[in-house]
């Protein structure tokens, strides 16, 4: 058996897209639920039924506004390379000696021998002229394209996950403990996630973790600091 039949490489670049908005969807619903179920809480009005009625439009409004704002975002990453590659086709159809020697160029950039890179171009853009000129001057391929619909629907989705751990403590817990009950669940919930994301990216980096929870610990600190102020 050969080398190649037994060395087999798990790589996570593929997840890229989908991680990046799961984690900021959910980091971002469970800080912000929780920061404002705590400025609530520790104003005046910060009862059961407030804290309640906060949480579920923070959760809500959070969600779709989070779909909304990856959709627009990544639809405009989107348009940017369908842009980039209505001019490469063009460039392609007009100019294909001078693309022919701008790839060539690349892989002699890479460090190719210069008559090595020019077969190289040769046999890569008479089998997709296209695709070799977006993989390698442009750097787009299938699993770094955009993915609008995925990116939003991801996002949502975990930014109503992450703000529902916070809701539930303050529907569960009572009044008078509810600040310190919603800040533990947070800082629980902000461990979680670091070491799910790290696990689905491969490798848990515990500063990675530290700086999730240190940011949202302070987002909280400071959002009860002016609910008790007001």
């Amino acid at each position: 058996m050969s080398t190649a039949d037994t060395h087999v490489e798990h790589h996570y670049l593929h997840r890229a897209g989908w991680l990046r908005a799961a984690v900021l969807g959910a980091n971002d619903g469970l800080v912000s639920t929780a920061s404002l179920l705590m400025g609530v809480s520790a104003s005046s009005a910060g009862d059961s039924e407030t804290l309640m009625v906060a949480g579920l439009a923070a959760l809500v409004a959070g969600a779709m506004s989070m779909a909304a704002g990856e959709f627009v975002s990544v639809s405009s990453q989107a348009d940017v390379e369908r842009v980039d590659e209505a001019i490469e086709r063009a460039a392609l159809e007009a100019h294909p000696e001078a693309e022919l020697d701008e790839l060539s160029g690349i892989y002699e950039a890479r460090g190719v021998e210069p008559a090595l890179a020019k077969e190289v171009a040769r046999q890569l853009m008479a089998h997709d002229a296209l695709d070799a000129h977006l993989r390698d001057e442009l750097g787009l391929t299938d699993t770094t394209a955009a993915r609008p619909l995925q990116a939003a629907a991801m996002s949502g989705v975990a930014f109503g996950t992450g703000a529902a751990l916070p809701l539930a403590v303050a529907g569960l817990a009572p009044a008078s403990v509810a600040p310190g009950a919603i800040a533990g669940s947070a800082v629980v919930g902000m461990i979680l996630l670091g070491v799910v994301s790290g696990r689905a990216g491969g490798k848990v980096e515990p500063k990675s973790v530290l700086r999730l929870v240190g940011w949202g610990v302070a987002a909280m600190a400071i959002t009860w600091l002016v609910g008790a102020a007001v």
